[in-house]
């Protein structure tokens, strides 16, 4: 017991022990700064030191922008634009089925696909219950005048009423002999102009690609959508060089003409010009040759 009382009390001196930190040049000797230190003064002051930095570094990790630099932070920047991004991306996703489903029908409306609705009208006007003895079915004076002026003017016409003056400049996608012309009661609703094989394929106007792949009946196929509502089709191409999307120039090159697709019967150009839904001569806004 006398000799841990003897070692605590040594202990005890060692820390209380004066000492003196001098700073002295080098060579002159001359004494700048000295200090009165003891063993126990080290310590506390190194204690403090080292919660006073322990406490400073947890404070700029939680509180500064340093922690951006540290790895595994990510910066109040970059959470702001990966928000903005996933708002982006569901809009363009939105955008992207509403025109998957708007290029399919239009795809639908070029190609023939479009089914027709079938009804029996027999059992349509049996639905209707009427005395056909109390009712007037003569037309009214009103009546007449009205059918002479749509007869005289033919205003419900599908093809009068697509060819309206448009401001739109339209660039020949290609310069050759037509072979065919435009002829509605056949149901050919283009011209097509008998070329070389692998002729660069043209865009007539400024638009974006909303088709672009392989068909059997008519080959490779790529329709370009235009301002003023107007749809160009270009058919039976040996090559396609723009993809669904893309946005092309007037005269940019879009594909390469070819004798592809079961209706070709030799190397020649499918060309359809359609605007808000109806198709429309080519010949009336292109000059071919």
């Amino acid at each position: 017991m006398v000799k841990k009382s003897k070692n605590k009390g040594k202990f005890r001196q060692k820390l209380i022990n004066k000492y003196r930190l001098v700073v002295l040049n080098e060579d002159t000797f001359e004494e700048k700064v000295s200090f009165k230190l003891t063993r126990l003064n080290v310590f506390i002051l190194g204690s403090i030191f080292s919660i006073l930095l322990i406490v400073g570094t947890i404070y700029l990790i939680a509180f500064t922008p340093l922690k951006e630099y540290i790895p595994g932070y990510s910066s109040t920047k970059l959470k702001k634009e990966a928000t903005q991004l996933i708002y982006k991306v569901d809009s363009l996703e939105q955008t992207l089925q509403v025109n998957n489903v708007y290029i399919q029908k239009v795809r639908e409306l070029l190609t023939g696909e479009i089914s027709e609705v079938m009804f029996d009208t027999d059992s349509v006007l049996e639905a209707i219950k009427y005395d056909k003895d109390t009712i007037n079915l003569s037309p009214s004076e009103a009546d007449l005048e009205f059918r002479l002026d749509i007869e005289s003017e033919n205003r419900y016409s599908i093809f009068s009423e697509a060819t309206k003056d448009v401001d739109i400049v339209f660039f020949a996608p290609v310069v050759g002999t037509l072979s065919d012309g435009y002829n509605p009661k056949t149901k050919h609703f283009a011209v097509d102009i008998a070329v070389e094989m692998g002729t660069p394929v043209k865009s007539v106007a400024d638009g974006t690609v909303i088709f672009a792949a392989w068909t059997s009946e008519t080959g490779h196929v790529i329709i370009v959508e235009h301002s003023g509502g107007f749809i160009s089709v270009y058919k039976h191409n040996t090559a396609l060089h723009k993809e669904q999307g893309d946005l092309v120039k007037s005269g940019e090159v879009i594909a390469s003409a070819g004798n592809t697709g079961e209706f070709s019967t030799g190397p020649h150009l499918h060309f359809e010009l359609w605007n808000e839904g109806y198709a429309v001569n080519p010949i009336n806004y292109i000059d071919f040759e």
